[in-house]
């Protein structure tokens, strides 16, 4: 399969490359950036000089004619892309969030108007996974939301409030330099940010309703000195009270086929650069603590938008994603 990356100069694109170099069907034939346009792809990704002779170019949308395409572009301009490249038959994965949300949510939680909202699945697989096999678009989570869901999922029913506490790398905030990401302020420090107005907390408070729970969902996420990595605690309040044996029983029957979720203690450094959720939870009764670690540009964007693009086209979700984390 031919496979076009519509912002291809950041993180995530980045990320989609690297990956997939390693997949059995796909080939990146199409790298678009407006301002690179003309420039060898491994200038700005050196990881995959040698293994990669792209170009960066910028096609008009109409022109680009490959099986699948990755939207890495900002939140508020896949809408711009989205209803041309379906026109053209071309298969959408959308790792910005303009179609995660119902049109009226992601209005009020990105304070723009939605100017091409059409209903497309979810990409959590191990939650929406038929809704994602043989669609012709797909909304790919956010990080934040991948970790907690993920987490949280198993015991959601029987939660009456959850509270997300997540430490996020770096990478997370994009490859534009800024004040909050700048080394001295980032550094053997700890900076927790949009205590209650996280945006990503709509899409939690979506998915646990998803799941059939009235629980209420809370989240505050922090800035923590490394590059990659979200490690997510998820404090489940229960509505009754729950025994170990029986919270590590629910969620190694949520699990059981999936294998990409491993119940594992959590480690940032075993996750990174991969595909994989680890978690691990324990119980006090009436509050279950379950923590998840994946990587915010693997399971969290770029990996798990590959699961995705798996899914749509038939093939085995683990093609491309069998990549073991970077421990130590």
């Amino acid at each position: 399969m031919e496979i076009a990356i519509i912002g291809a100069s950041g993180y995530a694109g980045g990320d989609l490359i690297r990956l997939l170099l390693a997949h059995p069907r796909a080939e990146v034939t199409c790298a678009t950036s407006r301002k690179l346009s003309g420039t060898p792809v491994a200038k700005v990704h050196p990881q995959v000089r040698g293994l990669s002779s792209l170009v960066f170019s910028s096609p008009a949308t109409d022109e680009i004619d490959v099986d699948v395409a990755f939207l890495a572009v900002p939140h508020t301009a896949a809408m711009t892309y989205a209803r041309t490249l379906l026109d053209h038959g071309v298969r959408v994965v959308d790792l910005s969030a303009d179609y995660r949300l119902p049109r009226s949510v992601f209005e009020a939680v990105y304070g723009v108007p939605h100017t091409d909202w059409f209903e497309v699945p979810y990409g959590i697989p191990e939650i929406h996974r038929d809704a994602c096999r043989g669609a012709k678009f797909i909304a790919n989570p956010g990080c934040f939301p991948t970790g907690a869901t993920l987490a949280a999922a198993p015991l959601a029913r029987s939660a009456h409030t959850i509270i997300f506490d997540s430490k996020t790398g770096v990478s997370g905030a994009g490859d534009n330099p800024s004040a909050t990401t700048h080394y001295p302020n980032v550094g053997d420090n700890v900076n927790p940010y949009k205590w209650t107005t996280h945006r990503h907390l709509a899409e939690m408070r979506q998915e646990i309703a998803g799941l059939g729970s009235d629980a209420r969902v809370y989240f505050t996420p922090h800035l923590v000195p490394v590059n990659r990595g979200i490690l997510t605690t998820a404090h489940i309040l229960m509505k009754e009270p729950m025994a170990q044996e029986e919270v590590i029983r629910r969620v190694q029957e949520f699990y059981r086929d999936e294998f990409f979720v491993r119940l594992q203690t959590p480690i940032l450094a075993a996750v990174r650069g991969s595909n994989f959720c680890d978690i691990a939870a324990e119980s006090e009764g009436d509050r279950v603590v379950v923590v998840s670690a994946i990587d915010n540009l693997g399971k969290g964007a770029s990996g798990q938008a590959i699961q995705n693009m798996n899914l749509m086209c038939g093939f085995d979700e683990r093609e491309g994603l069998t990549g073991a984390g970077l421990l130590p």
